[in-house]
């Protein structure tokens, strides 16, 4: 027999999308989806079963189907629906609980992959340039998604201890963008102006959606020689950008804010629902944070098609144009960055001939 491999969030975007790739892969006999909703895009040929990781049902599941591996993909910081945030931070880590319970009984289960991301490092004025798999936060996150994931993350390291026959996966992404991302980030960056902490300027990471789906498979799968795809790995694409940057590519103003009026500009944005501007978000976009990626390149052996730049750039590509030019912005930008006094280049002193001089003299000489 094949694979059969359990899907959770598949009524999700990146949950359908995986689905419809990893039948195609050689080896996987059966995909079974499973959500609490019905997924609104097709899901190929994967038997989708409606249940709710919450509750103990899904154990049943994995045992009627024989699941041997199991991509945990409902880990989100995004209501789905007319869900709220409590009902996001339920399937989180109440669902995560309830699931890793359901697979330490099964006798079945032979992988585990979990989509976790880089929000456990929180973000902080203290932080270090890069962070590592193994670097601890400055000031653990406490609230919201980054505190879901925290949690999530802890559950998943005592599931490994008691079932050291499977193998552990811990995927931790970076933003993700593209066309068809629908995180908190690209709403802001859908917001036609972009409102920013006054006196700041975060450096950012991206990782494309197509990546997600292509590390995805490798995590799925057996490893390939020299390579491990056991263990926890941050999901980046190379390089960095800030984010002025993200704002002259997509040609959307900025509004600079103090910091104590971001909180209410952000509680604003919530209330008129305009965008999820919560407080990690706002802390992110104060100090920003950059991961490390040598552990995907040399133990995971992935290497993401895209960088944090050609993200960024398929990603407001979908969004149309700013209410700024792009090239323009950026041509403005480059001809102040050159100007001698910007540079700390002495202007060049005055070569042209002094008519009146010339003139003066020639009186004289008269």
């Amino acid at each position: 027999m094949g694979k059969v491999v359990l899907v959770t969030g598949v009524a999700r975007k990146l949950g359908g999308r995986f689905v419809r790739r990893i039948q195609q892969d050689p080896g996987v006999d059966r995909v079974i989806g499973v959500d609490a909703v019905d997924p609104p895009h097709r899901l190929g040929a994967a038997e989708f079963v409606r249940a709710d990781i919450r509750q103990p049902g899904i154990g049943r599941v994995l045992a009627e189907h024989a699941v041997d591996t199991v991509v945990h993909l409902d880990v989100t910081g995004q209501p789905l629906g007319s869900g709220g945030r409590t009902a996001v931070k339920e399937t989180n880590v109440i669902g995560t609980m309830q699931l890793l319970g359901a697979c330490q009984k099964s006798p079945t289960i032979r992988r585990l992959v979990v989509k976790s991301s880089t929000s456990v490092y929180g973000s902080a004025p203290r932080d270090p340039a890069v962070f590592t798999e193994t670097t601890p936060p400055k000031s653990l996150p406490s609230g919201g998604f980054a505190k879901d994931v925290v949690e999530v993350e802890g559950y998943v390291r005592g599931f490994a201890r008691r079932r050291p026959d499977v193998a552990v996966c811990v995927l931790r992404f970076a933003n993700i963008l593209g066309p068809g991302a629908d995180s908190p980030l690209a709403e802001y960056f859908s917001l036609p102006v972009l409102p920013t902490v006054f006196g700041y300027d975060p450096r950012l990471q991206f990782v494309h959606e197509e990546d997600v789906i292509d590390v995805l498979r490798i995590a799925s799968h057996e490893p390939r020689r020299a390579t491990l795809n056991s263990g926890t790995f941050n999901i980046a694409g190379d390089g960095v950008l800030t984010l002025s940057q993200c704002s002259r590519r997509l040609g959307r103003p900025t509004v600079p804010v103090l910091l104590p009026a971001v909180r209410w500009v952000g509680t604003a944005l919530r209330t008129v629902g305009v965008t999820d501007f919560s407080p990690e978000q706002i802390r992110l976009l104060t100090h920003g944070r950059v991961v490390s990626t040598a552990q995907m390149r040399e133990t995971l052996g992935f290497e993401p098609a895209y960088t944090t730049a050609q993200a960024f750039a398929d990603f407001a590509r979908s969004r149309g144009p700013g209410l700024l030019p792009p090239e323009a912005v950026a041509g403005a930008v480059d001809r102040i960055a050159a100007s001698p006094l910007l540079s700390g280049a002495k202007p060049k002193p005055d070569t042209r001939p002094d008519t009146k001089t010339k003139t003066t003299t020639s009186a004289e000489a008269d």
